[in-house]
């Protein structure tokens, strides 16, 4: 969707003007992943507007191959207008303007099976589930384990005024369940499914390989399955380091591994936390598709599960302390050096707004 961003604090009917951006939870992801030195493409629709002129042009500047975006003639291109600040305040507004819009005409019809597949990891959001009974098929039908099938990563995103009923929510809980990489946020875990913790969302979700956990501020807990490898070695090109022999995190005195078997699950996980680091927050607004980026990014080039969480809470940071729904992630090799600090060293990091301007050789002081 395109965004547009209020020019000071204060209700929607206050705010006199707006700043024109770009939002969109998988979009979003494709811009982070390619922001970082990742091959990545954007499979989507928009309107044969200038809104839709705009996403596109926006979201291909970030390096994101936008050839499979396809221009509707008869739907528009979706719009948001939201508030500045917290979402989770309750002052917190958000009109979206979508209802009828080119994203809302998806379908299996629409999508090639050459653009979806043509990645190492296709990633899907429970949002666009969310938006028509033709876009809940697709995420259906992409989620559903088969033979040959790629690598899929599912971001829950439960949004509760997206969900009417009262058993919605389960769905999203089914096409997680098809996915072998899915982030979910503590909080949404509780409001949509009533799980409490964790442990319990594991409990629930035995079936991907890869469930991260997402917990705020506190940090976020990944679970991995110990019985095979999430991905094969990375590619060669963009410039990928070879994999970290270390399978899981096991022998990191500041992250210590613990063997769990889930309820039902055929294999026992690795059950990684990795605190976030102290950040200044100026909005909380697509910190979520960030953090899914550093993630996937570090899952990528091989990295171990507490570097992809510590990679993934860097990512988070740079959109928080931006009042964008994206913002430019820090460069590799800048994220990389603070993602090697010891515990003392990441206990003390404190990222403020303009953090990821600094040089590679700068680390934040305490």
């Amino acid at each position: 969707m395109v965004t547009f961003l209020p020019t000071r604090q204060g209700r929607l009917a206050d705010v006199p003007s707006f700043v024109r951006g770009i939002g969109g939870a998988e979009s979003n992801v494709a811009c982070g992943l390619a922001a970082s030195g990742h091959s990545a493409k954007w499979v989507g629709r928009v309107g044969a507007d200038g809104f839709g002129e705009h996403l596109v042009a926006a979201i291909a500047s970030y390096g994101v191959d936008t050839s499979a975006v396809q221009r509707d003639p008869q739907r528009p291109t979706g719009i948001y207008f939201r508030t500045a600040g917290d979402r989770a305040a309750d002052a917190h507004e958000v009109l979206y303007y979508r209802a009828g819009s080119a994203a809302s005409a998806m379908s299996r019809s629409t999508v090639r099976d050459e653009d979806v597949w043509s990645g190492r990891i296709l990633h899907l959001s429970g949002i666009t589930a969310a938006l028509s009974a033709d876009c809940l098929a697709l995420i259906r039908e992409l989620t559903t384990c088969r033979p040959g099938r790629g690598l899929v990563s599912f971001d829950v995103n439960y949004r509760v005024n997206l969900w009417r009923e009262a058993e919605d929510p389960l769905v999203l809980l089914d096409l997680a369940r098809g996915a072998d990489i899915v982030f979910v946020g503590e909080d949404e875990a509780e409001a949509a499914w009533g799980l409490r913790g964790a442990p319990a969302v594991r409990a629930a979700l035995p079936e991907p390989e890869v469930l991260i956990v997402k917990q705020g501020a506190q940090g976020a807990t990944a679970y991995v399955r110990d019985a095979k490898p999430v991905l094969p070695p990375p590619l060669p090109e963009h410039g990928a380091p070879p994999p970290d022999p270390r399978a899981s995190n096991a022998g990191d005195a500041d992250f210590p591994a613990r063997p769990v078997a889930p309820r039902g699950g055929p294999a026992p996980d690795t059950v990684t936390h990795a605190p976030a680091p102290r950040v200044d927050v100026v909005a909380h607004v697509g910190a979520g598709d960030a953090f899914a980026a550093g993630f996937l990014s570090a899952t990528l080039r091989g990295l171990s599960a507490h570097h992809r969480l510590r990679h993934g809470h860097l990512m988070a940071a740079a959109t928080l302390t931006t009042d964008a729904d994206l913002a430019m992630p820090p460069t590799r090799a800048y994220a990389d050096r603070l993602v090697a600090l010891d515990a003392r060293g990441w206990e003390t990091l404190h990222l403020g707004p303009g953090w990821t301007a600094a040089v590679d050789e700068e680390v934040p002081t305490p």
